[in-house]
C-alpha cells in the first residue's frame, strides 16, 4: 500500500475522527525505521489536505488481520475513544474461517492467557498466574463448508492474539495463522489469515451519537 491509496480506505471522516478500513498485512504502527504503517500514512494524507495532522490510535489490529478502526484527530477525541474502549462500550465483532466443526453453535470461551514479549506470542494457561489475564469472547456458528466452520465473534476483552489463540486452543484454528495453526499450509499462509473485524459500534466523542460500520472480507472467506 503507499500514500496515495490511503484515501480508498477511508469509510468515515469528519473533524475529529477517521474510519477506516485496514488491509490484510498492513501494520496500524510499525517500530521499523522507514516502514509505512496506518497511522503516518493517515498523518500524510491530513497534512497534504493542509490540516494538523495529528492521528491517536485508539484501537489495533494484528498486522495479517483486516477490518474497520477507528482513529481521533484531536486530543480530547482521542481520550473520549479511549475511555469507550476502556469502558466495554465500543462493540467489535469478527468474521473468523476456522479448520473444524463444533457442536456448540453458540458459546463463549474464557480462558487465562499469557504473553511473551520476546517471541510476540500468547498462549492459553490452565489456571491463573502472576502473569496471565482472563480472555472472554462469545462466537456463534453462522456457516458449516467442507473444509470449516465460518464464525461471528464478539470480543468481550482485549487480549493479545486473543482471538487467534483461544480458538486454536479450542480446537478450531483459524486458516492461514500460520503463527498458532499447527495444520496451516504454506498455501493458506500466502492467502492470508481468515479473521476480519468486520462491525465497529462506538459513540463519536463529540456528537454522542452511535456510529455503525461494517465491511466484508476479502480473500479466503466463505460467502455467507
Amino acid at each position: 500500500m503507499n500514500i496515495i491509496n490511503i484515501e480508498n480506505t477511508i469509510l468515515y471522516e469528519d473533524k475529529y475522527i477517521l474510519v477506516c478500513r485496514k488491509e490484510a498485512g498492513f501494520p496500524v504502527q510499525s517500530k521499523r525505521l522507514g516502514t509505512l504503517d496506518m497511522e503516518c500514512a493517515l498523518r500524510n494524507y491530513l497534512a497534504k489536505k493542509g490540516q494538523e495532522p495529528y492521528v491517536a490510535v485508539v484501537h489495533r489490529l494484528d498486522q495479517p488481520v483486516q477490518g474497520v478502526l477507528v482513529f481521533a484527530k484531536d486530543r480530547k477525541s482521542a481520550a473520549k475513544l479511549s475511555g469507550q474502549m476502556q469502558q466495554g462500550k465500543f462493540e467489535k465483532t469478527y468474521l473468523a474461517y476456522v479448520q473444524g466443526y463444533t457442536e456448540k453453535k453458540e458459546d463463549v470461551l474464557v480462558n487465562e492467557m499469557e504473553k511473551d514479549g520476546k517471541t510476540n506470542t500468547s498462549k492459553v494457561v490452565l489456571k491463573k498466574t502472576s502473569n496471565s489475564k482472563r480472555a472472554e469472547l462469545s462466537y456463534k456458528v453462522l456457516k458449516e463448508t467442507e473444509k470449516g466452520s465460518l464464525l461471528e465473534i464478539s470480543l468481550r476483552t482485549g487480549r493479545h492474539h486473543q482471538i487467534r489463540v483461544q480458538l486454536a486452543h479450542a480446537g478450531l484454528p483459524i486458516f492461514g495463522d500460520a503463527k498458532y495453526n499447527p495444520k496451516c499450509t504454506k498455501e493458506d499462509a500466502e492467502q492470508g489469515i481468515s479473521l476480519c473485524a468486520y462491525k465497529l459500534s462506538f459513540l463519536h466523542p463529540v456528537e454522542r451519537r452511535k456510529m455503525e460500520f461494517e465491511v466484508m472480507p476479502v480473500g479466503n472467506f466463505p460467502i455467507v
